[in-house]
């Protein structure tokens, strides 16, 4: 029988609850996570949302960089939704906020202002069967542009909503607030199929 997979998800600020919840609904073992310490005994992550500047600025304190750096070089398998999705990418549209890199995309915050400052819409999701699924959007960012290695899953207005580059996932919306876990099993999935090629 396969191990069931450890995912933690960073406990600085967010919607961590609600991540260990949908994890532990979607067949994982979850916890919560603080320090360095805490990143070697996860086979994933999730960085929740939240707020990024002020995180940019936590993480530095908490001396977690480095340790994200490294965990995210080991390939494995880390997610961030919305404020997470932000530290992930590459770049911020006007903003030298500094971001851990991992995600090829380029992201403008609090993208689609009042339009969607909080919405819920429906997604058709690439890798996602059945009914589309309920994305709550929260002063969500977008997926201004991406790169090669980066593939747009799910789109609105043709803007990127979710990305996955190899070992990494990124939403601009937040699963963790509904009650369907499709895409916390999709990133269940994505852990368990790093923990097989070891």
């Amino acid at each position: 029988m396969a191990k069931r997979p450890t995912i933690g998800v960073l406990s600085l600020q967010g919607d961590v609850e609600e991540h260990l919840h949908a994890l532990r609904n979607a067949d994982a073992k979850a916890r919560g996570v603080k320090t360095a310490e805490d990143l070697e005994k996860v086979d994933g992550l999730v960085l929740p949302g939240g707020e990024s500047t002020t995180l940019a600025i936590v993480l530095e304190r908490f001396g977690l960089v480095k340790p994200l750096r490294e965990l995210a070089a080991r390939g494995t398998p880390i997610w961030g939704t919305c404020m997470g999705m932000i530290m992930m990418a590459r770049s911020v549209v006007g903003s030298s906020q500094p971001t851990l890199g991992f995600l090829d995309i380029e992201v403008k915050r609090n993208a689609f202002g009042r339009q969607v400052e909080s919405a819920e819409l429906r997604l058709h999701i690439d890798g996602i069967e059945g009914k589309p699924f309920p994305g709550i959007f929260i002063r969500a960012p977008w997926i201004e542009r991406a790169g090669r290695d980066a593939k747009i899953l799910a789109t609105v207005d043709d803007k990127g909503v979710m990305v996955r580059q190899n070992s990494f996932l990124g939403t601009s919306f937040h699963p963790e607030l509904t009650n369907d876990v499709r895409v916390h099993r999709y990133f269940v999935e994505m852990v368990e199929q790093a923990l097989v090629k070891g």
